[in-house]
């Protein structure tokens, strides 16, 4: 896979992809993402301490149209049985947030990581962009997070299913960003 940073990708070429199941690797994305054209890259983010991915990532193609087929015919194709999310990465960034699509999660469990986040919450709908936990210098949890959805009924569906629901040991809140 190319050197190429993440932060350093074409966003008009790059798709986000998701629901990626744990025994899935770069070498397997890339070989399923250059059935919709030439890859230039594939980003899976790592675990710090496992060093198993966590569950999204990233694929640059060569070009803008490229990413726009991959995210048309490869969003839901199944991989170990799990239906990808594939959109284009710069969907975030081209169009605002709706307002209230965006989710503050509070009083998280320091156990509490991304993948949790992301498992827990793209139940109630498509997450446009991965869970944040915002964390300090020392890389530990501050206690809250973020996720942002397409729409606002999966915002709604998430604050009525999981605020003062328990996650690790602690109930969360969940409300509008």
């Amino acid at each position: 896979m190319s050197g190429a940073k993440h932060w350093e990708q074409d966003k008009e070429a790059t798709v986000y992809v998701g629901n990626i199941d744990e025994r899935a690797t770069d070498a397997l994305i890339w070989e399923l993402m250059v059935q919709a054209g030439p890859v230039v890259n594939v980003h899976l983010p790592k675990d710090r301490v496992t060093q198993s991915h966590q569950g999204f990532g990233f694929v640059e193609f060569n070009g803008e149209v490229d990413a726009d087929y991959a995210a048309k015919i490869m969003n839901g194709i199944r991989l170990y049985g799990k239906a990808l999310r594939v959109n284009k990465a710069s969907a975030d960034k081209q169009k605002p947030l709706e307002i209230g699509a965006e989710l503050f999660i509070g009083n998280l469990d320091p156990m509490v990581d991304e993948k949790i986040l992301y498992d827990t919450f793209s139940r109630f709908g498509t997450l446009i962009a991965p869970p944040k936990v915002a964390r300090d210098d020392n890389g530990l949890s501050k206690g809250y997070g973020f996720v942002s959805y397409s729409s606002f009924e999966a915002s709604d569906d998430a604050i009525n299913n999981m605020n003062g629901q328990f996650l690790m040991n602690k109930d969360v809140s969940v409300q509008r960003g």
